[in-house]
């Protein structure tokens, strides 16, 4: 439907007998939010912050177990924060596949290239491969759904 189609029409979610109005723009101390800006900018804020230990994550002084533990209990934490609230759409899922993949490159490093002998990044494939626990987004994803905390 258009907007304008939709212009008489109230969305609402029912959870557990009550109804919620489910709205694109709202007030928030006088001044108007839009919804998909505004979990853009919680994302990102989130993320920055989980970054906030990077410097420690490519330390030789650490074992790969426990920057995956740091990651796992420390900085996805962090990011995922109050997920059962947000509405993802494709720009903020890409966004938080990107920041994985970042932190899983500080995590396990570089690799030397067998053909050309030469250090290269990890490849998304890879990074999977090597981290053993469930990506990112699905447990976002099944936070929404569900509630349920992994």
């Amino acid at each position: 439907m258009s907007r304008d189609q939709n212009a008489g029409r109230s969305h609402s979610r029912k959870n557990n007998n009550s109804s919620f109005e489910m709205v694109e723009e709202f007030k928030f101390l006088g001044q108007p939010q839009q919804i998909k800006i505004l979990f853009r900018k919680i994302i990102t804020a989130h993320c920055s912050q989980g970054m906030l230990l990077k410097n420690l994550l490519p330390s030789s002084l650490l074992s790969k177990n426990i920057k995956i533990k740091i990651q796992r209990t420390v900085i996805l934490s962090i990011v995922l924060y109050g997920c059962e609230n947000w509405s993802l759409t494709l720009k903020e899922e890409n966004m938080l596949r990107v920041f994985q993949n970042k932190v899983l490159r500080r995590i396990f490093g570089s690799k030397r290239d067998e053909v050309t002998e030469e250090w290269r990044e990890l490849y998304n494939e890879e990074l999977n491969d090597l981290y053993s626990s469930p990506n990112t987004l699905w447990v976002i994803k099944l936070r929404i759904i569900s509630g349920v905390w992994l």
